[in-house]
C-alpha cells in the first residue's frame, strides 16, 4: 500500500502524542494514541466528555485487535470478522487488557474496523486509534474539515484532509456478548 506524505505526517503526531482530526465513514473523527494517557486526556478535555464513559477504538485489520479478540469463543470472532471492515462497533469484553482511560467504567470496550481508506492508511501505520466524533458534549458531530476548525480551533496537533465515507450515520453500536443494539445506525 503507497501512504500518502499527509497520512505518514499525521502518524508522525499520533505516535509523538498528539491528537488529530480525520475523516471517517459518516462524520469527523478525533483520535490519537490509546496507550498514550496524556493524549487521551487531553482529547477527553477538548471533547469536554467524562473519562467514565469510555472511547471507542478503530482499527484497519482484525488483527490489530486479535490481543483482545485471541481468547473469545469462536463464534463471537467470525460475528466480528462477518461484519469487518464496515460501519460496525462492537462492545467487546476488554478483560482488563486496556487502560481505564479508555474503557471508563464498563467491562468492555468499543471496537471498529474501519473501511474507510484514509483511516486504514493511518492505522495501518499507527495500530488502533481512539476514534471519536470530533464535537464538543453536546454539539452535532462535525461533517466538515470547517466545523472541525471552528470547534477547536489551533487546538488539535493535526488534521488530516479527506472526504467523509458517504455514510449518514455513525457506526451501529452492538454488544457482542447479547448481540442488543446499543444505537442504530
Amino acid at each position: 500500500m503507497v501512504t500518502s506524505w499527509q497520512v505518514q505526517q499525521a502518524a508522525r503526531v499520533v505516535r509523538a502524542g498528539g491528537v488529530i482530526a480525520y475523516p471517517t465513514e459518516a462524520v469527523w473523527g478525533l483520535g490519537c494514541d490509546p496507550w498514550d494517557e496524556m493524549a487521551v486526556d487531553r482529547l477527553l478535555a477538548l471533547k469536554e466528555r467524562p473519562v467514565h464513559k469510555g472511547l471507542i477504538l478503530v482499527a484497519d485489520t482484525i488483527r490489530q485487535f486479535d490481543f483482545l479478540l485471541e481468547d473469545l469463543p469462536e463464534r463471537w470472532q467470525d460475528r466480528l470478522a462477518s461484519t469487518w471492515p464496515g460501519p460496525n462497533t462492537w462492545l467487546v469484553p476488554h478483560q482488563g487488557l486496556l487502560p481505564p482511560w479508555i474503557t471508563g467504567e464498563h467491562d468492555s470496550v468499543a471496537l471498529r474496523v474501519s473501511d474507510h481508506p484514509r483511516v486504514r492508511e493511518l492505522c495501518a501505520l499507527t495500530g488502533p486509534l481512539v476514534s471519536t466524533s470530533a464535537n464538543p458534549a453536546g454539539r452535532p458531530a462535525a461533517r466538515s474539515r470547517l466545523r472541525v476548525e471552528q470547534y477547536f480551533p489551533r487546538q488539535l496537533d493535526a488534521v488530516l484532509g479527506g472526504a467523509l465515507g458517504g455514510r449518514r450515520n455513525p457506526s451501529v453500536i452492538r454488544d457482542l456478548v447479547t448481540g442488543d443494539v446499543r444505537r442504530p445506525a
